[in-house]
């Protein structure tokens, strides 16, 4: 409809989209243009049914959006001379401000690099990495034990806890530790944390300084070189051979504030730390008054011998922080991991993590505890590792024998996966690319090395595949679908 007088703003501009809330539209189009300043304070709006007119809508759309417009103190009426915009310069001037783009921090910049992708949605498959067997989790006997907490809670454990975590939980911590790994420490040197990532980035907020050297295992697990980096660590990567990181080629580096290792179960390699690169990394720490991050994420995964005493349990000078998860063993929604820190550094840990979150969530580390205090967690271990060892079989028996390009199966005497050496990265991307129009999941290995790497593209190559999380059956089922992806 032709409107035969102007309008005293123009809203030509304004678009309303096809269907139901209109009214809403127009309120949010009106509201927008008021706070950047096109519809300037004072400015007069056009009556109704003129904008109703201009905009082919029912008077009463623009009556409903004016109304909250009323409302909210946007705009305001004149007697006998319609409605004004309201004058609103400090809201204008917020307005400003946020709509700015204002220059990033260096934090935020980091994190353009050094962030984590998101993880794999849906339940586990075949042969997702990083994942224990879930279906194993004796469920009801964690809500039963939930269901008690909860019934009646101590008063006293309902405020505001212990930045450091639940006493009984610590205590049980350092117990089962202590027959587990020989480890020996006191409950005021453990901080409970949300798994072993905040444990991670803790060390890398409270050990480091901006540009202080950061010495990590390469290949190795990015998600802690990220956090290191985030805290202004620069990282060198130390390569690792069969029997773990190179402490030779660590020493070469020369100075580094913190090393970054995975001895138990090497991530993503598989190999172990031997026990005299153990103590020359021990020697390492000592001589160059450094700090060694021991991320011990699934060392209940034994298939030979006991579990290898931790660094932690051979440290005699207090250099060794030893990172302890339980979602390896339960499932990492839980969000439930450790620390167990030099005597030292204990509450200065325990005041910085109280910044972050205050203290854990309660009900978790109480059930926690109930299911160590009452055998269930030594049970579940023993039943998650017999498992573990028979799906790591299915996957060792079943897999193909010849694949072109590709190393032989190597020797897993623990942990959740293994590592499968590849000639070429372009074949590496094409076995993979290949499962996964299959429904089978592969990681690369060349996705887990530093940028700046020594190694040829080609020699970063390999695929890892978690074994744990699915049925003897479903590996079964799915190596059966990759021999006939791959040919072979």
């Amino acid at each position: 409809m032709v409107v035969n007088a102007p309008l005293p703003v123009d809203l030509s501009g304004v678009r309303l989209g096809p269907g139901p809330g209109l009214a809403r539209q127009l309120y949010q189009r009106l509201r927008e243009r008021i706070l950047d300043g096109r519809l300037p304070g004072g400015a007069r709006l056009p009556a109704s049914r003129d904008l109703a007119d201009l905009l082919s809508v029912s008077r009463n759309t623009v009556t409903r959006a004016f109304d909250q417009l009323y409302a909210e103190g946007y705009i305001e009426g004149r007697v006998g001379d319609g409605t004004y915009v309201a004058e609103l310069a400090s809201v204008t001037a917020v307005a400003a401000v946020q709509v700015a783009s204002p220059a990033p921090s260096d934090a935020l910049r980091l994190l353009d690099d050094h962030y984590l992708p998101r993880p794999p949605e849906g339940a586990p498959r075949a042969f997702r990495v990083g994942v224990p067997a879930f279906d194993l989790f004796p469920f009801e006997t964690w809500a039963r034990l939930s269901a008690r907490f909860w019934r009646k809670p101590s008063p006293a454990r309902l405020g505001y806890g212990d930045p450091a975590g639940d006493r009984q939980l610590r205590e049980l911590i350092v117990a089962y530790l202590r027959n587990s790994r020989g480890l020996q420490c006191d409950p005021a040197q453990v901080v409970i944390t949300s798994g072993a990532q905040q444990a991670i980035s803790l060390c890398a907020q409270l050990m480091l300084q901006p540009g202080d050297r950061v010495a990590v295992e390469n290949p190795g697990y990015r998600a802690a070189g990220h956090a290191f980096a985030v805290a202004g660590g620069r990282l060198q990567g130390v390569a690792v051979d069969e029997e773990g990181i190179d402490t030779a080629a660590l020493e070469r580096l020369g100075h580094c504030r913190l090393a970054y290792v995975t001895p138990s179960h090497q991530y993503p390699t598989g190999v172990t730390l031997s026990l005299q690169r153990r103590l020359e990394l021990l020697e390492w720490a000592e001589r160059h008054d450094s700090w060694i991050v021991e991320d011990d994420y699934d060392g209940e995964y034994r298939y030979r011998g006991t579990p290898l005493a931790p660094l932690a349990a051979l440290d005699r000078r207090g250099r060794v922080l030893y990172v302890g998860t339980f979602c390896k063993i339960t499932f990492p929604a839980l969000r439930l991991g450790y620390l167990i820190l030099p005597a030292s550094l204990a509450e200065s840990f325990s005041r910085r993590r109280a910044l972050d979150m205050r203290h854990s969530e309660i009900g978790t580390q109480a059930v926690m505890a109930e299911f160590i205090a009452a055998g269930h967690f030594q049970r579940h271990i023993r039943r998650m590792r017999s498992a573990a060892r028979s799906r790591r079989d299915a996957l060792l028996a079943g897999w193909p024998s010849t694949i072109d390009g590709c190393a032989a199966m190597p020797a897993v005497d623990a942990g959740l996966h293994l590592c499968v050496r590849v000639e070429t990265v372009a074949r590496e991307q094409e076995l993979i690319a290949a499962a996964a129009a299959v429904g089978v999941e592969i990681n690369a290995l060349s996705s887990y090395w530093l940028p700046d790497s020594e190694q040829t593209p080609d020699q970063r190559a390999g695929l890892v595949l978690g074994f744990a999380a699915v049925s003897e059956a479903d590996i079964e089922a799915a190596l059966s679908a990759l021999r006939i992806a791959w040919s072979v």
